[in-house]
């Protein structure tokens, strides 16, 4: 499936980045058939129609209301002070089905400024080459202490290394329809982060260098985490699904 972005409705219109890369990279012809997603589960068919240097679809079929990956999981975590890594849990995290993703600013964060538009981009390639027809939502850099005031205890899960605090094995998680997972900085929360309310909490500590506790923040995500078992069997049970 050639899969790119776009609006669908009223009227479907290429992404104008998407328009140049069919014809300046992918050298696509008129006539072929290719498949355009709005991200907000629809899914349009069609064949490419060059007029001039304006790419647009004639329109043979329009899904509505494709169904999405269930459970909900948005995953809260501090940038990493090497940007490469935060790209890194983008992409796979969006491959792997999350719908959601927040970058918050605690008090150890390292990096105090990333590119959110950038990072958006990449979801939305990142979506493409997974066949999603809901992409998941990119949230701006927010304050710790603002994001937390928003949060339900209820489906809120923390990875840190504060061995005083409580803990629950990762199998133990029970199924809920919605989960809010919060990954710290490297260096792990400071101790007035760590004022969290009523949240359970999860997590592994690793020693890095001089023995400062270090949070993988590339695989503690996923690591032994049974819903995201579940949301990859999802996806491949979505992609063998017969689009059209």
């Amino acid at each position: 499936m050639k899969l790119f972005f776009g609006q669908i409705f009223p009227d479907l219109i290429l992404d104008l980045d998407e328009q140049l890369h069919i014809t300046k990279v992918l050298r696509m012809r008129e006539g072929e058939e290719i498949f355009v997603t709005d991200g907000n589960g629809n899914l349009a068919k069609g064949n490419l129609v060059f007029e001039g240097k304006k790419v647009s679809l004639d329109v043979s079929e329009i899904k509505e209301n494709l169904p999405d990956f269930s459970p909900k999981l948005h995953i809260a975590i501090a940038p990493t002070k090497n940007i490469d890594r935060i790209e890194f849990f983008v992409e796979k995290a969006v491959e792997m089905g999350i719908s959601e993703i927040s970058f918050i600013l605690t008090e150890k964060t390292e990096r105090k400024n990333i590119s959110i538009e950038k990072l958006r981009k990449q979801a939305i390639g990142a979506s493409k080459q997974s066949h999603r027809f809901h992409f998941p939502k990119v949230n701006d850099l927010i304050k710790f202490s603002d994001f937390m005031k928003n949060l339900n205890p209820e489906n809120t899960f923390v990875a840190h290394c504060n061995e005083n605090l409580k803990r629950i094995n990762l199998n133990d998680i029970p199924n809920l329809e919605n989960y809010t997972f919060l990954i710290g900085p490297e260096g792990d929360f400071s101790d007035r982060d760590q004022h969290f309310p009523a949240i359970s909490f999860w997590g592994q500590c690793k020693k890095g260098r001089h023995g400062r506790p270090l949070i993988d923040t590339t695989h503690s995500f996923c690591c032994k985490f049974p819903t995201m078992r579940k949301i990859s069997r999802s996806v491949m049970e979505f992609r063998k699904v017969p689009m059209m």
